[in-house]
């Protein structure tokens, strides 16, 4: 897609079809469109390429007028742009998502119980299951946070798992993030864009809505306040205007209904959080975060950080407030501690994993790390803390020069790198300057954790728009597509 300043431009609307190594999700091996994308191919035959033309512009206007926006980050400060969508959506059908659904909810399931054993008795430590020090010494453990009693014991409120498919059942996670997930907003933008632009499309098929997760959200963190809170406070605790997701920071709270607040408009007094008002303190029961831990609490952290409340740390321990994630979540998001998941899943639900780990070498090992060094090009290597797609090598697309920059750079912290093979993601169609052709995409779905775990119908498709791209990121030049759920099929 090109930049969303830029007007597409039109040209002989055809399709063209992926090397036969990447799983095709609208069209089977013979070129027969699948049955789930049916309708939509039948749709897309009705419509000219100016008229596809015309509705991706119509789309680019209105996210243009909505200020959906995303920073991305560059040496030098941050860049305000808008977020690219794709006008074809994703689809899957209803036996796909039951699949996904119910891995994501075991998976997550077992990441809140491991999350509660590391603070508690560490049994999964003592097991020999994780290593002692991916846990005590990761940078994202807090020590603060030992022998705290969550709200029904629940520590990744909110999570988004990311998932790679690779073929008609094959759908792996890449990674997990139970830190401070972010993109549900394009999940609920992408959908209200979709509706306005084939209203026909919603009305020829039964496609799962995604419009109630603000309020099934705010019920969920509503169930984990302080007992004794009959009629819960909560507010969004954002960082300002200038964090990479202020927008769905501001696009949550107010289809939430609740406050949007930054660290000086909360403060701590007589044991209790309270947000001033013009009316006078009001008393805070929940705190859905998206401020990092370290920024949280200057008196038990970062003593610089203007972004948290002073004495929050000794309110989050005395149980009479909830964070949402909780502090020191971040353990669970670590991609070291990713490769032990399937191990969590059968220690403490007794299971086999639905979905699978993509295979991950671990370079702290010497073995290992020599084998990613001997085929460096043919892998990518990540940084356990990295997200964004910043600081990672693509190996088959690197230089020899910038592979021994890597190595030198890996040998200088081993623990901090994981090395995965190169991945064959699947391909969705996808509107590139007026024609339909195929671009990989991967998937993350949302998975709400209160008295019970839920995931919302759908989740956030990631496309990578530059031709033969495996990188989805929309840091690094992706973009996103509305997800269809098919009741039927």
């Amino acid at each position: 897609m090109p930049h969303s300043a830029e007007r597409v431009r039109v040209e002989e609307t055809a399709v063209s079809f992926p090397s036969p190594k990447f799983f095709d999700e609208m069209r089977a091996p013979d070129g027969k469109v699948r049955r789930t994308y049916a309708e939509l191919a039948g749709l897309l035959d009705n419509l000219s390429p100016e008229s596809l033309v015309t509705k991706q512009n119509a789309a680019e206007e209105l996210f243009r007028r909505l200020g959906i926006t995303f920073a991305v980050y560059a040496e030098g400060g941050s860049t305000e742009r808008l977020i690219p969508f794709d006008l074809i959506p994703r689809i899957l059908n209803r036996s796909e998502w039951d699949f996904v659904e119910r891995g994501c909810i075991q998976r997550v399931k077992a990441i809140n119980v491991f999350l509660y054993d590391i603070y508690h008795d560490q049994e999964i430590v003592k097991a020999g299951l994780v290593p002692p020090d991916l846990v005590l010494l990761n940078p994202a453990f807090r020590p603060e946070m030992l022998g705290i009693e969550p709200p029904n014991n629940v520590y990744a409120h909110i999570a988004g798992i990311d998932l790679i498919r690779t073929g008609e059942r094959d759908f792996f996670v890449l990674e997990d993030n139970v830190r401070t997930p972010s993109g549900v907003s394009y999940v609920l933008e992408n959908r209200e864009i979709m509706m306005r632009l084939f209203p026909d499309a919603f009305a020829g098929q039964s496609i799962s809505p995604v419009g109630n997760y603000p309020e099934r959200l705010l019920q969920n963190l509503r169930s984990v306040a302080p007992s004794g809170a009959e009629d819960p406070v909560v507010v969004l605790l954002t960082p300002g205007r200038y964090n990479s997701a202020y927008f769905e920071h501001v696009f949550l709270a107010e289809q939430m209904g609740i406050e949007l607040v930054e660290g000086g408009d909360l403060f701590v007094r007589d044991g209790y959080v309270w947000m001033r008002t013009t009316e006078g303190p009001v008393k805070v029961d929940v705190i859905y975060r998206r401020v990092d831990d370290f920024f949280m609490d200057p008196l038990a952290f970062r003593s610089d950080s203007t972004l948290g409340i002073p004495g929050l740390l000794s309110v989050i321990r005395s149980g009479r407030v909830a964070p949402a994630n909780a502090l020191g979540t971040g353990v669970a998001d670590d991609k070291a501690i990713y490769v032990y998941v399937p191990r969590m899943i059968e220690f403490y639900l007794g299971e086999h994993a639905i979905l699978n780990n993509v295979h991950t070498y671990m370079l702290r090992d010497p073995k290992q790390r020599q084998h990613v060094f001997d085929n460096l090009h043919k892998l990518v290597v990540k940084e356990v803390q990295g997200s964004g797609g910043y600081g990672m090598l693509i190996g088959p697309a690197s230089t020899a020069e910038e592979r021994e920059a890597y190595k030198l750079r890996v040998m200088r912290n081993p623990d901090n790198y994981i090395a995965q093979p190169t991945l064959a993601l699947s391909t969705a169609p996808t509107l590139i300057h007026g024609e339909i052709v195929p671009r990989h995409v991967d998937l993350r779905p949302f998975v709400l954790s209160g008295k019970e775990t839920s995931v919302i119908q759908g989740g956030l498709t990631r496309v990578a728009l530059r031709k033969d791209s495996l990188v989805v990121n929309s840091s690094q030049g992706g973009g996103t597509k509305d997800t269809w759920v098919l009741e039927r099929a």
